[in-house]
């Protein structure tokens, strides 16, 4: 499968496009000034408690105060504000929530206090007139693990079904974890032996500490770390020994980049390719101009059927139709012929358009039941590329197919 990572920098934002087998896949933009919110770590002022959301306003500096739920305040029997466990986990790789039976014996008000400071970091960017949603457990990602400051926990990336590695990934945590905090090994970790995570864990041991040195003294609201730019992100999250190429066409981060590469992984530096046409590097590849068609609402399928996608505030709904397709035997294999393609394409535009939140498919009814668990097992399986969690839900009593993925950014 080709992979390909271009990133073009320009003097007032950077974009950058993931390819896929000559597929654009994922599309992220970030702004020079007015960047994303999520990753930022704030020392931040309580506002308001709501008991009856089980939930609270805190003043980050921000122009909406962050939401912050109890679920989000509270881990395996510690607050938000105990100095013991102030931090738990949320990554990609690794997600995992306390249910809403763990968290009956808690009630906000013995967890937070009006006007309480508090050490939070942003999850989900503020949208609407929402502001952002912030948590006490806090995640410190590098390129083969995530550091959980305040969480003594091990855990290993969903990603990785070898039980086998798993044992080994699970072994080598045991030694590098730093004392009293816990470490999830990333998908990239795979096959990576002890001297390969020396330098992460280097890294993220200095953040923290600088981060905790600046939590005291000093006015609040304030931030105490930001998160690393675009460039950063993309080579730390994505360059892979699986990327045929990470195309730049600003020298002075192409650079930058070699050296990062250079620290963590220096065997991908060849990966790395300055563009240097005279053309821009997205019109060179195109990339404006499908997504042009991409993201229009009507999206044509390859058998020359289509899908629909219109977004409400409170969901997605994608309808499958059979357009230009009729067929060359019967009825039902048509029908199934235009849900298997649709199911690949709904995977890339749920990717591609950052899709979050709860979302249902009306694919073209079917008879035969084996067919319907078909099609929910190849949306399983196509949804398995995505960085962002997803949820099938499974199939309603209307045909409906409910699912839900992760919502993070701004839509």
């Amino acid at each position: 499968m080709a992979n390909e990572i271009l990133v073009e920098v320009l003097s007032d934002e950077t974009k950058v496009a993931i390819i896929e087998d000559r597929e654009l896949m994922e599309l992220y933009v970030e702004k020079v000034y007015g960047g994303r919110l999520v990753g930022n770590i704030y020392r931040g002022k309580v506002q308001s408690v709501l008991p009856g959301m089980q939930a609270a306003f805190v003043d980050i500096g921000y122009n909406k105060n962050a939401f912050l739920y109890i679920n989000d305040a509270v881990i395996n029997g510690y607050y938000a504000n105990d100095e013991n466990m102030n931090s738990s986990y949320c990554d990609e790789d690794e997600d995992e929530e306390l249910s809403d039976n763990n968290l009956k014996e808690y009630n906000i008000n013995d967890i937070l206090k009006q006007g309480q400071e508090i050490t939070v970091q942003v999850i989900k960017e503020p949208s609407g007139n929402k502001g952002p949603r912030v948590t006490t457990h806090l995640t410190l990602p590098g390129r083969y693990v995530v550091l959980l400051p305040g969480a003594d926990y091990i855990g290993i990336s969903r990603r990785i079904d070898n039980d086998s590695e798993k044992d080994r990934l699970k072994k080598i945590a045991e030694q590098i974890k730093p004392c009293g905090m816990g470490l999830i090994m990333r998908t990239v970790a795979e096959g990576k032996c002890v001297e390969d995570f020396e330098n992460d864990i280097g890294f993220l041991i200095r953040l923290w500490r600088n981060i905790h040195d600046r939590e005291n003294g000093g006015y609040v609201p304030r931030y105490l770390h930001k998160d690393y730019n675009l460039l950063y992100r993309t080579v730390r999250d994505f360059l892979t020994t699986n990327t045929d190429k990470l195309v730049i066409n600003d020298l002075e981060q192409y650079e930058k980049a070699l050296e990062y590469i250079d620290l963590v992984s220096p065997s991908l530096k060849t990966k790395v390719e300055l563009f240097n046409k005279s053309k821009s590097l997205f019109d060179y590849y195109q990339i404006d101009y499908r997504l042009s068609k991409d993201l229009a609402r009507k999206v044509w399928l390859k058998c020359g059927g289509y899908i629909i996608i219109d977004k409400t505030e409170a969901l997605t709904v994608i309808d499958v139709n059979t357009g230009k397709y009729i067929g060359a035997d019967n009825l039902e294999d048509t029908v199934v012929k235009t849900n298997l393609d649709a199911v690949v394409e709904i995977a890339r535009q749920l990717r591609l358009r950052d899709i979050g939140g709860i979302i249902i498919i009306d694919f073209i009814d079917m008879n035969d039941e084996e067919h319907k668990r078909m099609i929910i097992n190849a949306l399983k399986n196509a949804l398995k590329k995505d960085r962002t969690k997803t949820t099938v839900v499974g199939m309603t009593g209307l045909g409906l197919i409910e699912m839900t993925r992760k919502k993070v950014g701004t839509d």
